[in-house]
């Protein structure tokens, strides 16, 4: 307890660190407030309260309650997250894009340029889905001509402001703005979950003991997902000594650090994207979705869907690892750099090693990340609050692991470049890639 308070007054005493922490806080109290300002021309009273489950549950968690309540930023930062998963494939699969990629800073700029179009583009369309989805006609108050214009103006402001904010927050705050309003609209939800989830205990399904053994077992999950995330295989690299003049460059040994979970919540996200389409399709056929197949893949517990989505997840990991992480090319700079695999000959035994290590460590990455997924239904089966259970696993805990490791590590950075004592007693925060889109 002394060491963090002592951590906590060395924070406070860097002048541009504590600047940075209170403007992250201003920029995300003004985010909140704006989730709670409802669309001009909408009575409140007479929303539907359909987005609580599914892919609208989904939305709903990561916009902080925002979808549900109609607000001007309803839609958060979600089209903008689409638009850079689009790009990012592109980038992959499109030589033009990819050779932007590889132009420096004029090609980022160029790039996010067009991600912010496609952006713009995106939020219209689903601006329209939604007023025609989630606001249902007694609801506005005015002309429905004039309310489905001004809304849609409204709602693509709405997300592009939060983009803003985003892009404030990571140059005048702490940590990737864009992630962390993600995370702190799933984190908003959770004091009235588990305030939920304690009255229902309290009211004799379990009791307290019950309560305090699930936020045990919460916590030790969390643990789990710390683990992955942070769970690297290391290959050493060996650089050939040179001389130039009286100098010697090179002669040391340097590691590749290949993450077990590479591919990060893409596979969930992806298969939730699958496993979304029998709810879908029942959706047309009311009287079939009621039985059999289709009544299994909309049940979110049952054992069809949840093996369903576990063998979806296992097989998107391998394949999202396979686009993202490429052998060939880190052979290739590792032989013009003057590296190699102690053991290994250059060149194109390099590439099939660093294959074969990446196939072995994604195995169990894929499967880790399959059982994280479907943790919250596990959950719902042994009698969690539904909305508590979510916070057991999925996309909304990972985001949420992988933002807060990305925030703590920039402090710790702060703290060591004033040579101040680390956040950890022992050691430092491992490094990882942000939880930016290409992530989320």
């Amino acid at each position: 307890m002394k060491r963090l308070v002592s951590t906590l007054k060395n924070i406070w005493h860097i002048e541009d660190l504590r600047t940075r922490i209170l403007n992250t806080l201003l920029f995300l109290l003004i985010y909140r407030i704006g989730s709670y300002i409802v669309l001009p021309g909408v009575d409140p009273s007479h929303l539907k309260q359909s987005a609580q489950e599914g892919i609208l549950g989904l939305l709903n968690m990561f916009a902080g309650g925002s979808f549900s309540r109609a607000s001007v930023f309803a839609l958060g930062v979600m089209p903008y997250i689409s638009a850079s998963i689009v790009i990012q494939l592109l980038t992959i699969a499109v030589p033009s894009f990819q050779k932007m990629q590889k132009e420096g800073e004029s090609g980022r700029k160029q790039i996010n340029k067009i991600t912010r179009i496609l952006t713009v583009v995106i939020t219209a369309a689903q601006a329209i889905g939604y007023l025609k989805t989630m606001v249902p006609a007694n609801a506005v108050l005015v002309n429905s001509t004039l309310f489905t214009i001004s809304s849609v103006l409204i709602l693509t402001s709405g997300t592009m402001f939060v983009m803003w904010l985003g892009e404030k927050i990571t140059d005048k705050g702490i940590g990737n703005g864009i992630s962390i309003i993600i995370m702190v609209g799933i984190i908003a939800r959770l004091p009235l979950s588990l305030v939920q989830e304690l009255s229902t205990r309290l009211n004799g399904a379990g009791g307290i003991i019950t309560f305090i053994i699930e936020n045990v077992i919460l916590l030790g999950i969390v643990m789990f997902a710390i683990l992955i995330v942070q769970g690297t295989r290391k290959i050493p690299v060996q650089y050939a000594k040179r001389i130039v003049g009286d100098k010697q460059y090179g002669g040391v040994r340097q590691y590749i650090p290949l993450k077990v979970n590479a591919a990060g919540v893409m596979p969930i996200i992806f298969a939730q994207a699958i496993m979304f389409i029998p709810s879908t399709i029942g959706s047309f056929f009311p009287s079939a979705a009621d039985s059999g197949l289709l009544a299994q893949f909309r049940d979110f517990t049952s054992v069809t869907y949840n093996a369903s989505f576990a063998i979806l997840i296992i097989l998107f990991t391998f394949l999202y690892t396979a686009i993202s992480v490429n052998p060939v090319q880190m052979a290739d700079e590792m032989k013009r750099n003057g590296g190699f695999v102690p053991g290994v000959k250059p060149g194109r035994p390099t590439a099939e090693f660093i294959d074969q290590i990446v196939s072995r460590i994604t195995f169990p990455g894929s499967v880790f990340l399959a059982l994280i997924a479907i943790l919250p239904s596990i959950a719902m089966m042994a009698g969690v609050n539904s909305g508590f259970a979510h916070f057991f696993g999925g996309t909304s805990l990972l985001i949420t692991v992988g933002v807060v490791l990305d925030t703590l590590q920039q402090i710790e950075s702060h703290l060591l470049m004033r040579h101040y004592d680390g956040l950890m007693k022992t050691g430092r925060i491992q490094g990882r890639t942000p939880v930016t889109s290409s992530a989320v």
